[in-house]
């Protein structure tokens, strides 16, 4: 096959005159895929990203987390210290993921359905799926 190109196989490689030699690394940069839609890999990270499902208690728990919660309302004057499994929403998407925490209680609002530790951080009563006082 390479009777076609015999003429110019021997020919010394062109330079030009006009132009720089390109480097290696400029020249493979034109190769690189051209991102046209941008934002298109995080949006696929996103949706690959795995939330869990709020899990739902049995009347069982709830009587188990109903008399911690009314132990805990007893003892609140002395900021006990708990540890708290809870349930946090995901903002972008349904589902969330279970946070366990250990922190000295400073509040119980039962209006807003909220504990409220010393560090400011506030976990709905509803998100609750396991607490201990320690």
């Amino acid at each position: 096959m390479t009777d076609k190109y015999d003429d110019i196989i021997d020919l010394p490689h062109h330079v030009s005159a006009t132009y720089s030699h390109m480097s290696m690394s400029d020249r493979a940069a034109q190769f690189q895929p051209f991102r046209a839609l941008t934002g298109y890999e995080d949006t696929i990270q996103e949706t690959a990203r795995l939330t869990d499902k709020k899990i739902e208690l049995t009347e069982e728990q709830k009587a188990i987390l109903d008399s911690r919660l009314q132990e805990l309302a007893d003892r609140i004057r002395n900021h006990p210290r708990a540890a708290i499994t809870y349930f946090q929403p995901d903002k972008k998407k349904n589902g969330g993921a279970y946070i366990c925490i250990t922190g000295q209680l400073k509040k119980m609002d039962v209006y807003a359905g909220v504990l409220i530790l010393v560090d400011g951080k506030r976990i709905s009563i509803d998100d609750i799926l396991n607490l201990q006082l320690i």
